[in-house]
């Protein structure tokens, strides 16, 4: 077809769709962890995956963590990070999202 390497790699926008449908559920659990250990490594990474993934802008997380938006940005370009409850509870909203928002809100 003349879109992919000869080495197998796909160009650069495009997928391998074989590939893609060949992964394993156990492939992808263990791709999941290792994005989540090299995110962990970096905390303004750590700190700005969970802000997306919640669906939240900056101020909104700062304002549910109750620390300055200027802190939340600071941990997110990686001039601070985060420590004690702050951090612990970047954790619990990373691995209980709902739980933890519903109890940030009131719920």
């Amino acid at each position: 077809m003349g879109v992919y390497k000869t080495d197998g790699a796909a160009p650069a926008g495009r997928i391998d769709v074989s590939r893609v449908d060949a992964t394993t559920e156990a492939e992808i659990k263990r791709h999941i962890q290792e994005d989540d250990l090299a995110a962990l490594s970096d905390a303004g990474k750590y700190t700005r995956r969970i802000r997306r993934r919640l669906g939240l802008t900056q101020v909104q997380l700062a304002t549910k963590l109750d620390v300055p938006i200027d802190t939340l940005r600071n941990w997110e370009q990686g001039k601070r990070y985060p420590t004690g409850p702050a951090k612990a509870l970047l954790k619990i909203l990373d691995r209980a999202p709902e739980a933890a928002l519903a109890a940030l809100n009131g719920a």
